[in-house]
């Protein structure tokens, strides 16, 4: 059996930046904090625990006066560094670039929608940290959208500017912006595609990865809206695809009769694991 690890999965450069801005931090300053997982996956989560990286709510924010506390790629909301800055909070930003890119244009979206009594709409996941984040630039006064029946809640009388979280389907997003421009008629619609090429690129490459192997192994954690997208990504193209967080889960019956076995995962996804996930295939001697 040939075991094969998907070279386009893995870390997309927003977590590598932030990971790498953790374990940076840890070695100068020892503790710091993390608002949130840092990255959407347990097995990481852990290693990085053990170097001295706590996880902690906003709530918590308010015992951390005089700590380090790390924004993840995910962005934040303007409150929470106002919140920081006056409990004394020093703060590691590591914002995707493009998350805080996107950031920006949707406040420049929410202040032209009010010049003309519009509103902006957001293809996001309800309760994403990146969408807490984008919402929060907007004083939280956006529609956020994540299927074609949620079309209803959008105010089609007046001028809309829709926009994407980073990490959502191209397809979806253009059937929505389809769909909202007819559904408006001639009230302007302004469309701005904002999703991450750097992520959005790996559905037709996992597409096609998917298609070469007999059984796909897609390794994600259980909290990864990415990985939900991409898994079924890898399902479309290959029905004997399957979902594990580590290698324990493996159920051998799925690789019965299998020739090659395609290892992949989401943005959120350690090299490290997938390479874990291929040497435990191996050992089975299947």
């Amino acid at each position: 059996m040939e075991v094969i690890i998907d070279d386009n999965s893995g870390f997309c450069f927003g977590v590598v930046r932030a990971i790498g801005e953790a374990e940076s931090a840890l070695e100068r300053v020892g503790d710091v904090y993390s608002l949130g997982d840092i990255v959407h996956n347990r097995v990481e989560v852990q290693r990085l625990e053990q170097l001295g990286l706590h996880t902690v709510s906003h709530e918590d924010m308010k015992n951390l006066s005089g700590r380090t506390l790390l924004i993840r790629a995910h962005g934040e909301p303007p409150r929470t560094y106002r919140m920081a800055e006056e409990l004394g909070i020093t703060i590691i930003d590591a914002t995707c670039p493009v998350v805080a890119r996107l950031q920006r244009r949707l406040r420049e979206a929410y202040d032209n929608m009010k010049e003309v009594g519009g509103s902006v709409v957001l293809l996001g996941k309800r309760g994403h940290a990146e969408v807490i984040g984008l919402t929060g630039q907007a004083d939280d006064d956006v529609v956020v959208i994540e299927n074609e029946g949620d079309l209803n809640n959008v105010d089609f009388t007046r001028p809309i500017y829709f926009l994407s979280q980073t990490t959502q389907s191209i397809a979806l997003f253009n059937k929505l912006a389809e769909d909202i421009k007819m559904r408006a008629g001639d009230v302007a619609v302004t469309i701005d595609d904002t999703i991450c090429r750097r992520v959005a690129g790996r559905e037709a490459l996992l597409t096609d990865f998917s298609k070469s192997v007999d059984v796909v192994i897609f390794v994600c954690g259980r909290k990864s809206s990415n990985g939900r997208v991409l898994y079924e990504v890898c399902r479309s193209a290959n029905p004997r695809s399957f979902n594990i967080e580590e290698s324990s889960e493996i159920d051998l019956s799925w690789l019965e009769g299998a020739e090659r076995v395609g290892i992949c995962g989401a943005t959120s996804t350690p090299r490290w694991l997938m390479e874990q996930v291929a040497e435990s295939i191996k050992s089975t001697n299947l």
